[in-house]
């Protein structure tokens, strides 16, 4: 038995939502125990009207919480995960699509591997069309090197990670972090020397805005460069003098014009998808 966690909020688009939704239960293998939905703040009429139809369908397996305002995703999830009755919880992002096998092949490990804290995968990119892939973002495997990763930049792809719940909880849950709650996060989990892997397999279709990474930039993000930095240096997750250099390299991409930011990230931290 396994929960779902989904935090969401009124940007969200209802079609994006009812999508994902069908791809975590209509077609999956094995499904949920449960869905823990947090309502970030008040949603749209149309939002509200997806909900209360798959409300409808699956009855007690939607446990939904409301927030009389929008705390952000950190807080929501926190606000969730404590209300997961099951020691493993599935992460979901509301614009994403999970592949049909995706709880099925996670649980598995969970239940071979009593060590292990956090699971995730890879991830397939699109913008509109699912069948018409961006790109991929593609993650190390083993805990070793995940940990190395870690240094430089996000071990997770956030929206396929499964984690235990206790484990999580232990290591103070979500923080605030701007943008990189989920980074935080799992730093804190390697400082645990808790164990941390990720299948090879594609587990969600992750949708993106084509301009998100390109917008990436200025300075509230090089304060959250410094946040991240800070964090590093407290857990002695990395050489001191190698994580001023990184954050001065992230720092100086932050100030780069949107448009070669997205050259950058386009060419160097996603491979291209053959057709």
């Amino acid at each position: 038995m396994f929960s779902v966690l989904i935090s969401i909020y009124h940007k969200e688009q209802p079609q994006h939502f009812n999508t994902c939704m069908e791809s975590i239960w209509d077609h999956q293998t094995l499904k949920p125990s449960e869905i823990i939905m947090v309502e970030d703040g008040p949603l749209t009429a149309e939002l509200d009207r997806v909900i209360a139809q798959w409300q409808a369908k699956i009855g007690d397996i939607l446990k939904i919480t409301q927030l009389a305002q929008n705390v952000g995703t950190g807080k929501a999830k926190n606000i969730g995960l404590q209300q997961c009755s099951h020691e493993i919880v599935c992460i979901v992002d509301t614009d994403d699509i999970s592949v049909p096998d995706r709880f099925e092949k996670q649980i598995a490990v969970f239940e071979e591997d009593s060590e292990l804290v956090i699971l995730g995968g890879q991830i397939t990119e699109f913008v509109e069309d699912v069948h018409s892939p961006s790109g991929m973002r593609k993650v190390p495997l083993s805990h070793d090197a995940l940990r190395k990763y870690a240094e430089r930049q996000s071990p997770f792809n956030n929206m396929t990670i499964a984690y235990r719940k206790t484990k999580i909880l232990e290591v103070g849950g979500y923080q605030h972090h701007m943008w990189m709650e989920d980074y935080n996060l799992f730093l804190r989990v390697i400082a645990k020397g808790y164990k941390i892997q990720n299948l090879e397999d594609i587990l969600v279709y992750a949708r993106i805005d084509n301009g998100m990474h390109a917008r990436r930039k200025g300075f509230e993000y090089i304060k959250s460069e410094k946040q991240l930095l800070n964090l590093k240096k407290e857990l002695k997750l990395q050489n001191p003098i190698h994580a001023n250099i990184l954050f001065l390299i992230r720092s100086t991409f932050r100030l780069l014009p949107s448009s070669m930011l997205g050259k950058i990230y386009n060419t160097f931290l996603r491979k291209k998808v053959e057709k």
